[in-house]
This record gives structure tokens, C-alpha cells and sequence, in this order.
């Protein structure tokens, strides 16, 4: 059994780091601070963090002022209100100047739970993948999440990056390398090739395991980085194993799907599967249970691997 830790922890600690080496960091919050761990922030760094409270337009358009300023403004609030709610701010005020503004949208995904389907964000990768000058980033467990935050800091240019709510397992350690932009093969395989962000990349790992005990051999793409997508570990999985799993905890349409669906679609065609919501809000339940009837399990994955290996139906 792999450990499990609150990726949002790994979010604190990325922006307690960054307090301490970085003075032009500061940190905006909508009212969540607790939730989302910015909190930890402000009892160490207070001069350098504002509670904007229940007003996430108005956080983003002074976030893109600030950053005017010199400094890099990290704002976090749910990812359905800053993805929604702000989105005319983040596009015309930050996107379209390029403006250094780093956004971090907690509580991502249908395991948000019993919140249920106004906090669950199952659109918000897309909404912010389709944005001009956008980075999108989906770390797979808490000690991604600290590289992404702390990586964040130093590119230039507005960052998107989500993580859910709920205690996920960690299969990174501090040495896993993390570059943005670039995907990390967390398992060889010649058969077929599952690329998976977020607590998904857990899942895939975990089918994996069990396919390879049915002789089915089964890569695993950690695709961290949605935007700008890492067209060339795309390429070598469509060519090299010859068919494609995405899985993701997001809506299919636009998301980390649709993006792998895009390229190879143009470049390699080859057959694919794309694994996450189909069009549809979430739900109000426990998160485990969510999963399950959504289809995010690795039991689930196991049997679109053996479909898709066995030349069955795409739908």
C-alpha cells in the first residue's frame, strides 16, 4: 500500500518555501484559506498575504495589478470558482497581456465528495488549456504538487495548476524529476501505453500491475503538464505500443483526453480510449464510491486495456 498525503499539504509547503527564498511572492486567497492551505502561508509571511474574501474576479484583476509591480502573485481558491467565476479576468486582464499571474484551483475532480457538483471542477482544464499563453499543470501526488508550485514561480507568464481535495497516494519521491512541459514514463510497456495526470496516474499504475500478471505489457506516461503537452512522449507511445489510454479525473471534453486525442489524431493515428466524465456535473457522495460509479478506478481501466489490447469497441 503506497502512503497517503493531501496534495493541497504539498501546495503549503511549495508556497512556505517560496516565502522563504522568494521576496516578490505574495499570496491571494478568497475566503478559503484554511482549505486550501494558504493559510500557512500567511501566519509566516502575513505582510506578503491578502484575503481578497468571497470576490475571485476581483482577486485576479489585482493579482494581474500586482504582477505589474514585479512581484508573482499566487492566487488559490476552488477550481470551479476561479476557472468560472474569473474566467473573463484571467483571459482579457492576465492571458492577453501574458501577465506573470500563477492560479492554483483547489478541490479538482469528482472526489471533492459530498460537496457534490458546485465544487466538484470537472471543466476547469479546459477552460484554462484553451487560453492563449496559458500553462496548465496537473501534478499526480503531494510532492508534485510542492515541484509545481515551487516550478510556478519561476516561469514567466500566467500558470494554471488543480489538485483535489482528498488524501491521495504518493508514487513520487523527492529524486522523481519534474520539468514542465516535459512527461516522465513511470512504467515501460510495449502492448499499449495509459497516459494519466493527477490521482489518476495512482489508478493507472495499479491496472498496470494487474494487466501485466494477464501478459499484457502496459506503459504509464505521468502527462503532468497538459499545456504545453509533451508532443514527442506522445508520439513514441503512439508508434511504439499502438494504441493510447488517457485517464483523468476531468471531463473528456477538452481536457487531458482531448488534448492527446488532438495530437495524435493529426500526427499518429492510432486506436485510443479516453477515460474521465463524459459530459455530465458531478455528483454529491463519498469520494471512494464517486470514483467507482464514474469509472476512475483501476479495475475499470484494467477493462478498457484488455478491450483496447484485444482490437474491441473504441466507444
Amino acid at each position: 500500500m503506497r502512503p497517503l498525503k493531501l496534495a493541497r499539504d504539498g501546495f503549503g509547503e511549495g508556497l512556505l518555501h517560496l516565502g522563504e527564498t522568494n521576496p516578490d511572492v505574495v499570496v491571494f486567497d478568497a475566503d478559503l484559506s484554511k482549505s486550501t492551505r494558504t493559510n500557512w502561508f500567511a501566519g509566516k509571511f502575513p505582510e506578503r498575504f491578502i484575503d481578497m474574501g468571497i470576490a475571485e474576479q476581483n482577486m485576479l484583476a489585482t493579482a494581474g495589478g500586482i504582477s505589474l509591480m514585479g512581484k508573482i502573485p499566487f492566487v488559490c481558491t476552488y477550481g470551479t470558482f476561479v476557472a468560472g467565476r474569473a474566467w473573463d479576468q484571467i483571459r482579457t486582464t492576465i492571458c492577453y497581456s501574458r501577465l506573470n499571474v500563477k492560479i492554483a484551483g483547489a478541490h479538482g475532480g469528482i472526489s471533492v465528495g459530498a460537496d457534490g457538483a458546485t465544487h466538484q471542477a470537472l471543466e476547469d482544464v479546459a477552460t484554462m488549456r484553451v487560453l492563449p499563453n496559458m500553462t496548465v499543470v496537473v501534478p499526480c501526488d503531494a510532492i508534485e504538487t510542492k515541484k509545481a508550485t515551487i516550478a510556478a514561480a519561476s516561469l514567466d507568464g500566467p500558470f494554471y495548476f488543480r489538485f483535489g481535495r482528498e488524501a491521495v497516494p504518493i508514487v513520487t519521491t523527492e529524486e522523481t524529476p519534474f520539468v514542465v512541459g516535459r512527461a516522465e514514463q513511470f512504467r515501460p510497456g510495449t502492448d499499449i501505453t495509459v497516459i494519466a495526470n493527477g490521482p489518476m496516474v495512482a489508478e493507472a499504475l495499479d491496472a498496470a500491475e494487474l494487466a501485466d500478471e494477464q501478459g499484457i505489457s502496459v506503459r504509464v506516461i505521468n502527462m503532468h503538464t497538459v499545456k504545453p503537452l509533451d508532443a514527442g512522449a506522445v508520439l513514441a507511445a503512439a508508434r511504439e505500443t499502438g494504441a493510447i489510454i488517457t485517464m483523468e479525473e476531468h471531463s473528456i471534453i477538452g481536457g487531458l483526453g482531448g488534448a492527446v486525442a488532438e495530437f495524435v489524431a493529426e500526427h499518429c493515428p492510432v486506436p485510443m480510449k479516453l477515460i474521465g466524465t463524459r459530459d455530465r456535473f458531478g455528483e454529491s457522495g463519498d469520494p471512494r464510491q464517486l470514483l467507482e460509479a464514474f469509472g476512475l478506478t483501476a479495475r475499470h481501466l484494467l477493462g478498457e486495456i484488455q478491450r483496447l489490447v484485444a482490437g474491441g469497441d473504441q466507444a
